[in-house]
């Protein structure tokens, strides 16, 4: 093999390798699943309806009574309801939309891939990409996703304010059982939006509700 037949095969392998490196990708637009949150102080776990398309989740947080506390965030409409089934009551707060747990964010890095359990036979191991990048006020943040589907896994991000919160999910189904889940209640069309120094984010939005379910404990 001559030389320049060399350089051209080198050429190839080199434009294959760049051909396969990750780039961040789009979730399914409707998805339903469980999640577990973890900070410094608390462990919560619940359910989660995300949809793409409109921007908006649905979470429920289970506390070990048996109560469910919940929250429909509204991205699109920078806003978010926590709904007390208990009083038929509604607090309408804003929220943070600058970070969304359930997308790969289009300026995020490629921190490396690798396979979650064995990749010796087949169905023993799911490839992964975890992905990294900054949040504003010194934060950051590293997200890990299948590469077959780009399925979320797990989340952490840390602030010098609130420390450092994981996010897992998990037994995720693609698509939504009812898309009431994304309509605010007949009651809280009267709530009014509260006025905060600060909007809450996604991760202390759902501080806020682990904590209100452990204290119904």
């Amino acid at each position: 093999m001559d030389f320049n037949r060399v350089l051209c095969c080198l050429g190839l392998m080199l434009v294959a390798c760049a051909a396969q490196e990750p780039i961040p990708c789009t979730v399914p637009p409707l998805m339903s699943g469980g999640f577990t949150v973890m900070t410094t102080s608390i462990m919560s776990t619940g359910k989660i309806t995300y949809d793409a398309y409109g921007q908006r989740m649905r979470v429920r947080t289970f506390s070990f009574s048996g109560n469910v506390t919940d929250q429909l965030m509204l991205f699109n409409k920078k806003v978010y309801y926590e709904i007390d089934w208990s009083r038929f009551t509604c607090k309408k707060m804003p929220l943070d939309t600058s970070f969304v747990p359930m997308q790969v964010p289009s300026d995020a890095q490629l921190m490396g891939q690798v396979v979650m359990g064995s990749s010796s036979s087949w169905g023993m191991g799911v490839l992964v990409n975890t992905w990294y990048g900054s949040l504003p006020g010194n934060g950051s943040y590293s997200s890990v996703f299948t590469e077959i589907g780009c399925i979320p896994l797990t989340t952490s991000l840390y602030t010098p304010a609130s420390g450092w919160t994981t996010l897992s999910t998990f037994d995720w189904v693609v698509g939504i059982s009812t898309a009431m889940d994304f309509i605010p209640p007949s009651f809280c069309a009267k709530a009014s939006l509260e006025e905060r120094e600060t909007p809450d984010t996604f991760f202390t939005a759902l501080g806020s509700l682990a904590m209100k379910s452990k204290r119904m404990v």
